[in-house]
């Protein structure tokens, strides 16, 4: 199946980029849901993680920067019988789109929104985003970024997300695991991807060593104190890898 799921376009993103071991985890995922591959479609917007839509052979739409959310609700709206995968970067989602993302989370339709986080805007050469830290210096920054940085994990709580989880780009074996939970998971699924960007901000690359993996969380709780251990705004403090939240509840659809 895995290369069912491939497709014959040429990879465009720079050398290393860790968007190739997403997509790797995402076909690992797919392949192991137990699904057929006309169960799936892909929804993406603008953005260098947004070329995943040229090689995943699966049916989707592509579509405006920040609204791949949107048109991930429209989808599933329309046919309730398909398994929506909506992907976007950090830009797309907590700048432009993020009025889609919290009623996304608070409506609740069985779909799985996999954010791309590098803390910038990458293919529009790096400008800040609203995770990128205090102090990055950019062309749209040059005396370096002044506002704090928002942190999507308390958000997705504020919004009664049903599932978060929070992954590291470089593992392949454990996104893909985290992936495919999101995936048989009955409700809005949210899962961020920390991935490094090559070329911009990369002052925030390289954070592994503060990256720990935790067990599947159900306490509101202890949600909250995972989401306060990072705030995106340094290399300080601890980031939770795995299902940082979820509960079940109603289904949009």
């Amino acid at each position: 199946m895995t290369n069912k799921l491939s497709t014959t376009n040429t990879i465009t993103w720079c050398p290393g980029c860790p968007n190739f071991m997403i997509l790797e985890s995402v076909k690992k995922a797919i392949i192991g849901s137990g699904l057929k591959q006309t169960d799936f479609v892909i929804t993406t917007d603008i953005g260098c993680n947004a070329k995943i839509y040229d090689y995943l052979n699966l049916s989707g739409i592509y579509g405006l920067h920040g609204r791949s959310v949107a048109t991930g609700v429209g989808i599933k709206l329309g046919n309730p019988n398909l398994k929506v995968l909506s992907f976007i970067g950090d830009g797309g989602n907590y700048d432009e789109g993020i009025a889609h993302f919290i009623h996304a989370l608070n409506y609740n339709p069985d779909m799985v929104i996999i954010v791309h986080d590098n803390q910038s805007f990458s293919l529009t050469t790096g400008q800040p985003t609203a995770t990128s830290q205090q102090g990055y210096v950019s062309k749209a920054s040059p005396q370096g970024e002044k506002i704090r940085p928002l942190n999507p994990i308390k958000i997705a709580l504020a919004s009664n997300a049903t599932f978060i989880a929070r992954c590291n780009a470089r593992d392949i074996n454990h996104t893909a695991e985290v992936l495919g939970k999101a995936i048989k998971h009955k409700g809005c699924s949210f899962v961020e991807i920390i991935q490094d960007c090559l070329i911009f901000n990369k002052d925030m690359n390289a954070k592994d060593k503060l990256m720990y993996k935790i067990k599947d969380n159900r306490d509101l709780k202890i949600a909250e104190k995972l989401a306060g251990e990072w705030d995106y705004n340094s290399k300080n403090g601890k980031i939770a890898l795995g299902v940082l939240y979820h509960l079940d509840k109603p289904i949009l659809v």
